[in-house]
């Protein structure tokens, strides 16, 4: 039995499945362009899966219309919320007087805290 070498396999070299009898899903490939760039990106989806309107494009990040017929999709943007700022938001809680009213308060109460008066302190 010393003679003889057990010969194995490297780990991780080589599968031991193969692909007979394997059935692949259907699939659809999608074009989308970018107008920022000008650069088409293909992508392939399931079959029976919807395309999305626009995808990142792979070259500038962009977003990407989906192309029917060579048209470009039309997005409707008109549900997306425009983010709000906290100026905004603050704006919707007090008035623009009542702010600097405030802001005038904690001015004068830094001040104080520091020791400097109003007319030492210059812009």
């Amino acid at each position: 039995m010393a003679d003889r070498s057990l010969r194995g396999m490297r780990l991780g070299a080589q599968s031991l499945q193969s692909e007979e009898g394997v059935v692949y899903s259907p699939r659809s490939r999608y074009t989308y362009l970018c107008p920022s760039c000008g650069k088409e990106t293909e992508m392939v989806f399931a079959a029976e899966a919807e395309a999305p309107d626009a995808w990142e494009c792979k070259h500038c990040g962009h977003e990407a219309h989906l192309l029917i017929d060579d048209k470009p999709v039309e997005i409707d943007h008109s549900d997306v919320k425009a983010p709000r700022s906290h100026w905004d938001m603050l704006l919707e809680r007090r008035t623009r007087a009542e702010l600097e009213e405030l802001l005038e308060e904690r001015l004068q109460f830094l001040r104080a805290r520091r020791g400097t008066s109003e007319h030492k302190h210059t812009a």
